[in-house]
């Protein structure tokens, strides 16, 4: 299945436990010209996790080589590691005409806008706060001050939604992608990215 866009990027930024990840991974599988950004992290991999696949783990050291490098196009510093989308694969698939689905925190998310007025910009988040803090335990992965720690970011990374274009509740993950899918729909439609089209047809006339 293919939607009408064609090389831009797709920003979905949450709080910590929001299911960001999932349902970035879901869009770019139901869709045939959308491609997941893998991040690269100095986060320590979890168990189910693979190396190129969920992320680029990287030392803290490589990481920083990597900033002064410029091989980033965004970094931030989240919950006490370094997360950064890898530059090179990135500009060449949005070249290419592929659009990048990305699922990156709100200093990235606004790093791109800054760049890429022209994007997609999401703002997920859970039913209510509950949600949030029991499916963080229910992963299993974090202590007990790291869920307070990502749930005091939670705040902060609030104030930064009215800088998206969409704000959807990730309540079940069906309905999730419907409403993700619906906004990618009309993002096709609106008539700021069919300039060209209308342009060629008057040519026509």
């Amino acid at each position: 299945m293919r939607i009408g866009l064609k090389g831009v990027p797709i920003v979905v930024s949450a709080p910590s436990g929001a299911g960001k990840t999932t349902i970035c991974k879901l869009i770019a599988e139901k869709y045939d010209n959308v491609l997941y950004s893998v991040s690269a992290t100095t986060r320590p991999p979890r168990d189910s996790e693979t190396d190129g696949i969920d992320y680029f783990f990287l030392s803290r050291r490589k990481f920083e080589r990597w900033i002064r490098e410029g091989r980033f196009v965004e970094w931030a510093e989240v919950h006490g590691h370094y997360y950064g989308t890898p530059r090179e694969l990135f500009e060449e698939n949005l070249r290419k005409g592929y659009n990048v689905i990305m699922d990156i925190d709100v200093q990235g998310g606004s790093n791109i806008k800054k760049m890429y007025p022209e994007g997609i910009y999401i703002f997920l988040l859970t039913k209510n706060v509950n949600v949030l803090r029991e499916r963080l335990s229910g992963r299993k992965t974090d202590s007990p001050s790291s869920i307070k720690k990502r749930l005091e970011n939670a705040r902060v990374e609030l104030g930064y939604s009215n800088r998206y274009n969409y704000i959807v509740i990730n309540d079940k993950i069906e309905k999730t992608l419907n409403r993700i899918k619906a906004i990618l729909t009309a993002e096709s439609c609106s008539a700021k990215r069919n300039k060209e089209v209308i342009r060629m047809f008057k040519k026509n006339l």
